[in-house]
Formats: structure tokens, sequence, C-alpha cells
């Protein structure tokens, strides 16, 4: 292992945006609530049972593309919509719609409450940066430059797969691992040399799936047993436990 934690061949970290580098994994799981519980509340009645936002987002929303997260979490309820169109509107009754009022709902709180970073995530970036190992930001969301711009932290990804890159190119989302893979061919580095930095389950499965050299989960949650069953290779609660002083 090297003073970052990770092993020797290591030459590529490619994190993940949303609940590692930065705090917004709470925001995301509270706009979903809000939008999923507004539309089975609608939909089923006296019989509504709320979405959960913390077994729920884990295990059928987070680290997904948005579409995929709508279809996802409602095929668990035996529901299924339209897809709709991309420029749905927010009230629509399709997965786009759906979609579409979650980002105006994330948004919305993101402007009111801003955006924090991880302190031990920068710091082990820095440390990344200064021991020459090549980095990338890897996210489903369509809204990670803003976010990062809003942190100071662009300028320490070399290279950037989100869901407006995704969308260009076509790429499947988590847990597939074509997004990952995507962003370590960008760097010019093999997968097996490549570390996955990620806190959620669809994230570590796109890490296994694609063959990468180590898989960091990130456990800000208390899932540590479920990262572990999906793939990760260490769990730590935050990546200054890794070590990585510049």
């Amino acid at each position: 292992m090297t003073q970052l934690g990770l092993p020797e061949d290591i030459q590529a970290c490619l994190f993940d945006l949303d609940g590692v580098v930065t705090k917004t994994a709470v925001v995301h799981a509270a706009a979903w609530k809000e939008t999923f519980d507004a539309f089975l509340r609608e939909r089923d009645g006296e019989h509504f049972r709320p979405f959960d936002a913390v077994a729920d987002y884990d295990e059928y929303v987070d680290g997904r593309p948005r579409a995929d997260g709508v279809r996802t979490f409602l095929a668990s309820r035996d529901i299924e919509l339209p897809e709709g169109e991309p420029d749905d509107p927010p009230d629509a009754g399709t997965v786009s719609g759906l979609g579409n009022r979650k980002n105006e709902l994330l948004l919305e709180r993101i402007r009111a409450q801003g955006v924090e970073a991880y302190e031990g995530t920068l710091r082990y970036l820095d440390a990344v940066r200064a021991h020459g190992l090549r980095t990338a930001i890897v996210s489903s969301s369509a809204n990670t430059l803003d976010v990062l711009r809003s942190i100071g932290a662009e300028h320490l990804f070399e290279v950037r797969v989100d869901g407006v890159v995704a969308a260009e190119r076509k790429l499947p989302g988590k847990p597939r691992p074509d997004t990952f893979l995507a962003a370590a061919r960008d760097l010019g580095v093999e997968p097996a040399r490549a570390a996955v930095f990620e806190d959620a389950l669809a994230g570590m499965d796109a890490g296994r799936a694609g063959h990468f050299g180590y898989v960091v989960g990130v456990d800000r949650t208390g899932q540590a047993d479920a990262l572990y069953a999906h793939g990760a290779d260490i769990v730590v609660k935050d990546l200054a436990e890794l070590g990585g002083r510049a």
C-alpha cells in the first residue's frame, strides 16, 4: 500500500461526486422523497406508502441516472409510467416529468442551502495529485460542473464524465461500469490501474463490473456491510482515513 492507502500499481483515482466529494447525497434523498411522496400520495390515496429516504434511496436511486432512478423505484412498487420526453414539465405523469420535478426541487434546495464539500476528500485529492496520480469525477448528475465550481474544485479533476457527458456519448449509467470505464479511457489508464471512490451501492456494482484495481466504499450513512457486499475492497467513513498527506 502507498501513503494514499492504495495498491502500489494504482495510477488514477475516479471519484463519485454526491456523498464522496460533496455533502449533497442527503439533499438528493430529500428531493427524491418529496417528489415520490407527492406522486404516491396522489396515486394511492389512503394506501399511500411513503418513499424511505434511506432504504429506498440506497437501493433504488442513489448513484443511478435520474430516469433510471425513477424507473427502478417505481418498479419496486409495481408501477410503470410512460417515458415521456426529456423536456416534460415537472407535473407530467411520466418518467421524465418525475425526474424533472426532482431536479427542480434539488436545485431549489441547493440554491437555498448552498453546497458543502467534505474537507477530508479535498485534502485527499490534493495528496493524490501531489503524488502524480490522475483524477476524474464520475457522476450521474447533470449538475456536476456547477456543483464543482460552487466549491472551487473544478481544477482538481482532469476528466469529467457526468450526466451531461453520458447523454452525449450514450453511456449507460451505474450500476453499469461504462461511465467509469470512459473516465479511465479518457485518462489513458487501464481499469486495473484505477481506483473507484463511491458511496452508492450502484457505484460499488459498477466498480466490480468494470474490474477496477481497487474499489473504495465511502460510508456516510452506516451501510458498510452493504458496500462490502456490493464489491468494496475497503470501506471508510472519510477519505482522510486512507492517509494521503502531500
